[in-house]
């Protein structure tokens, strides 16, 4: 009996033993699935949408690149949310003691704040974003929606000490290059205002596609000089009994936005604005001249492909391609204006990436003369622009890329929509009627020190030609950057601290091609310049210029970022009688004489001398949880101009010396600078 109850004892013992065990297996099992499941959602959740380039993020990236805490990545920007995200995580898993040290409290702050920034609540209203979301999964598939709403507030002013120079009433003589100039004079005071509203929608469909939408309106103003009259087209040199509408595609050269550091203004407009007092139809106006409104709208479809290693987009926005710092690159510069275009990048391997796109250009109506309405701006101006670029990563210590690029009039041309086809030598094989050209980057940097690179650009060259003169030889079109970006540890206290010094050579007529007839075109000379709503692709620089550029950049505390810079700019005159050939976008190398035709920078006629200094800070005060974003800059621009003596003759083939002027066509000036924004409820 007693041995009967001691083994009955036992076996109860045993099954409430099996019991727990199989209770707890299933807590577990559970807890695992809930974890499954919570990460599919968490991954699901970050969407693939860009983040917009000037984000204080990508300057993150970039130094941390520099210190070793980050591999390369692509240099086709901008990057998803996931991608930044993920950059963020590898960032703070790679705190370790490296040369000059992991970390500060104030960086992983920084960081922290980011990847909250980036990574919003999912449901329900967002008051420091100012937005509305909601997710749900249907069929065991992940949706997503997100309304936002914001505010941008943008004031700019500028005031000339000196200055000084032509102010003539309109005329209708072709022949006076300074038809209608009003340079600013000594005193004068200038306001600009760049201020609106704009709605987003977006949101995830699965964890691999992901949409979006900006719209957006705004109250513009930027006042820009009338320099004079320019003779950039090809009119210039075909006889006026064989084209008798010579004058009317004269254009007239405007100076830079007035209240804007030089080529720094970007338009935010999509088309035409209108004036206030003219808001009809038919009021379509190229520039903001007075008070005006105008709208925008940036559409996207991206999403990613095989854990991340392709990434797809559909979407008009800035882009960066090339560039080994941001705003540094010559093929596709963030500067540049947004077009729609459609674009890829394969990422097999770590030290392996390849990226395409190909898009539609817009024209540019703000740089016809006379008004004339949308039909006539964009009658000549009908171009699509494709790129292929390669990309080899040796560990974190070398970087080359390169490939090739086209700005084509608009047909059906498959060799340009298909991404392995090399569109520099595909346009050999259809006619040559396109402007190609060839880039290459080469970058070394030691981990924890800095970086060194080297970037070319290649619109025309001939290498038959390759002499003495090669360098003078005006049919050589291409452009050059040197560069380097180094962390300065003393500094740790200024959290991603960089000294960046460059220099970048713009060569005459680059960016630039001659009018041609394009089959299927009819009889109009079309326009393949590397332009897109009037300003350049490439690098901010126009051609036939230089800069020489001192940065310092740091971010104090979580939120912030200050920026102190110089810069020395000099460029060839594109009005008045001492004009240097080449010097405008818009500018035509003769055919008839380009074999003869030379080129001598500050030799070869009037250039403009700038010297910039600028100091912007800007602070978000999310962190503080108020909707709140904030920037400033002020500084000054002093201006003067440099003359050869003697006559300007394209075929002179040695040097003149140069002397600083102060003429009426071509004053000194010096004018200080203010810029305020605010954003309210930033994304």
């Amino acid at each position: 009996m007693l041995l009967a109850e001691a083994l009955l004892t036992r076996r109860n013992w045993r099954d409430k033993i099996r019991r727990r065990r199989i209770g707890m297996f299933m807590k577990k099992g559970l807890l695992v699935c809930f974890f499954v499941a919570a990460v599919q959602v968490f991954l699901a959740a970050q969407t693939h949408m860009s983040i917009p380039l000037g984000h204080p993020v990508y300057h993150v990236i970039e130094q941390a690149q520099i210190r070793g805490l980050l591999r390369f990545f692509p240099s086709a920007r901008p990057y998803t949310r996931a991608q930044i995200l993920s950059m963020i995580d590898q960032i703070l898993d790679n705190d370790t003691n490296l040369r000059f040290g992991g970390l500060t409290p104030e960086e992983r702050g920084t960081l922290l704040q980011f990847r909250q920034d980036l990574n919003p609540q999912r449901g329900g209203f967002d008051p420091i974003r100012g937005t509305i979301s909601r997710d749900h999964i249907w069929n065991d598939i992940y949706f997503s929606g997100e309304f936002g709403f914001g505010v941008n507030l943008g004031f700019s002013a500028s005031v000339f000490p000196i200055a000084g120079g032509f102010r003539h009433t309109p005329s209708d003589d072709p022949d006076d290059p300074f038809s209608s100039a009003d340079h600013p004079a000594s005193g004068d005071f200038f306001t600009g205002m760049n201020s609106g509203f704009y709605f987003s929608w977006q949101g995830d469909l699965g964890r691999n596609f992901s949409y979006g939408m900006i719209f957006g309106g705004a109250f513009l103003h930027s006042p820009r000089a009338v320099l004079g009259r320019t003779n950039n087209f090809q009119s210039d040199f075909i006889p006026i009994a064989e084209d008798p509408a010579r004058v009317n595609r004269q254009l007239i050269a405007f100076g830079e936005p007035l209240t804007y550091f030089p080529f720094t203004y970007n338009v935010v407009w999509d088309g035409s604005v209108w004036f206030l007092g003219n808001l009809d139809a038919g009021g379509f106006e190229g520039w903001p001249q007075t008070l005006s409104v105008g709208y925008y709208l940036l559409p996207e479809l991206s999403g990613a492909l095989l854990n991340g290693h392709i990434v797809y987009r559909f979407a008009s926005q800035r882009r960066e391609w090339g560039g080994m710092l941001g705003s540094s690159s010559l093929l596709l510069n963030e500067s540049a204006q947004p077009f729609l275009a459609g674009e890829i990048t394969v990422m097999p391997f770590r030290w392996f990436t390849f990226s395409a796109l190909t898009g539609v250009l817009e024209y540019g109506m703000n740089l016809e003369t006379g008004g004339g309405g949308i039909k006539s701006a964009a009658e000549t101006f009908q171009n699509a622009f494709s790129i292929n670029m390669l990309e080899i990563n040796l560990r974190n210590f070398f970087h080359v890329s390169f490939g090739s690029a086209t700005v084509w009039p608009k047909r059906f041309e498959l060799g340009y929509l298909f991404p392995l086809a090399d569109t520099f030598l595909y346009q050999n094989n259809i006619g040559d009627f396109d402007n190609s050209a060839l880039f290459f980057n080469f970058m070394g940097q030691y981990p924890g020190l800095g970086r060194f690179w080297f970037s070319a650009f290649l619109d025309e060259i001939s290498l038959g030609d390759i002499n003495r003169e090669f360098f003078n030889m005006t049919r050589m079109m291409f452009a050059y950057q040197i560069g380097t970006s180094i962390h300065v540890p003393w500094f740790r206290r200024l959290a991603f601290n960089a000294l960046t010094i460059s220099y970048t050579r713009v060569n005459p007529y680059n960016y630039t091609h001659t009018r041609e007839l394009i089959p299927g075109y009819g009889n109009l000379l079309m326009e393949t310049n590397w332009v897109n709503r009037g300003r350049s692709l490439g690098h901010y620089l126009p051609p036939n210029s230089d800069e020489l550029l001192v940065r310092f950049t740091a971010m104090p505390f979580a939120g912030g970022r200050m920026s102190v810079q110089y810069q020395l700019i000099r460029h060839g005159a594109v009005y008045g009688d001492r004009a240097v050939g080449g010097s405008s976008l818009w500018s035509e190398l003769n055919p008839r004489e380009r074999q003869s035709m030379r080129s001598f920078f500050l030799r070869d006629g009037a250039y403009e001398w700038m010297n910039i200094v600028r100091l912007r800070r800007e602070y978000s005060f999310t962190a503080i949880n108020l909707p709140i974003r904030v920037f400033a800059e002020i500084g000054g621009v002093y201006s003067f101009f440099t003359d050869i003596r003697g006559s300007i003759d394209p075929a002179k083939t040695s040097p003149a010396s140069f002397r600083r002027i102060n003429t009426p066509q071509y004053p000194q000036s010096l004018r200080f600078i203010a810029n305020l924004g605010v954003q309210l409820f930033p994304k």
